[in-house]
């Protein structure tokens, strides 16, 4: 009769023990929310590069087009913080048609516009101080870190919604968040550029050369709900 009586108890506690062990049921969904603005600035990045079989003589071209495009840039009002050196580099070539060597040395700068509208002048001017390749240009908001707020607030609201057309399928609701994850943010496609090479003569200096279109920025979120 203990046996029995303590074998009851036995399987009452285990019972117990698994129920309260047991994880509470939820529906786990994927939330995305996106925010789009046109850019109120961009970022330039250009670059010199000369090539030949002296360094010293490599150096000096490449410096006096810098200071060239430096002082192009004061002359636009553009402020010294919103022009930065990104990079010097100096390579070194082997032609093996007639086993020479010869080095190409590059620098860099990049140029951040905080008035778009100077942008046709300024992309003009940099070419005809020397500048002879353009590494990219990049377009963002100053309003970036509210904008994102945004995003992640809609895509809670997202990840909710989905939860809620979920659990009324099963005639179930979505009680409170017991976990929210973010996946990642993301700034979508940026506008597009070209470059007009050709004189004023032959444009007018008048001709489009960016497309200004909008900045995509997307946050992804993961949500736990408790299902009741």
């Amino acid at each position: 009769m203990k046996t029995i009586k303590t074998l009851l108890i036995l399987a009452i506690t285990t019972t117990t023990m698994m129920a309260q062990n047991t994880p509470p049921p939820t529906v786990d969904v994927t939330g995305e929310g996106i925010v789009r603005v046109v850019p109120d600035e961009v970022t330039i990045r250009v670059r010199v590069e000369n090539t030949g079989e002296n360094t010293s003589t490599l150096k000096k071209q490449n410096d006096a087009t810098i200071s060239e495009v430096i002082k192009f840039l004061k002359k636009m009002d553009i402020a010294d913080k919103d022009v930065k050196t990104e990079y010097m580099n100096l390579s070194k070539n082997y032609n093996h048609n007639n086993k020479t060597y010869t080095f190409a040395a590059n620098q860099s700068l990049s140029v951040k516009l905080r008035d778009l509208s100077k942008y046709e002048a300024v992309m003009n001017g940099l070419i005809d101080t020397g500048i002879n390749r353009i590494d990219g240009v990049s377009f963002s908001s100053t309003k970036e870190e509210t904008l994102k707020s945004e995003a992640r607030k809609k895509a809670v609201t997202n990840a909710q919604m989905k939860a809620k057309e979920y659990a009324s399928v099963l005639n179930q609701s979505v009680g409170k968040a017991v976990s929210i994850s973010e996946i990642g943010s993301a700034s979508g496609p940026q506008p597009m550029y070209k470059m007009a090479m050709m004189d004023s003569s032959s444009s007018g200096g008048n001709d489009q050369t960016i497309a200004l279109g909008e900045i995509e920025i997307k946050t992804t979120v993961n949500v736990s709900f408790l299902l009741n």
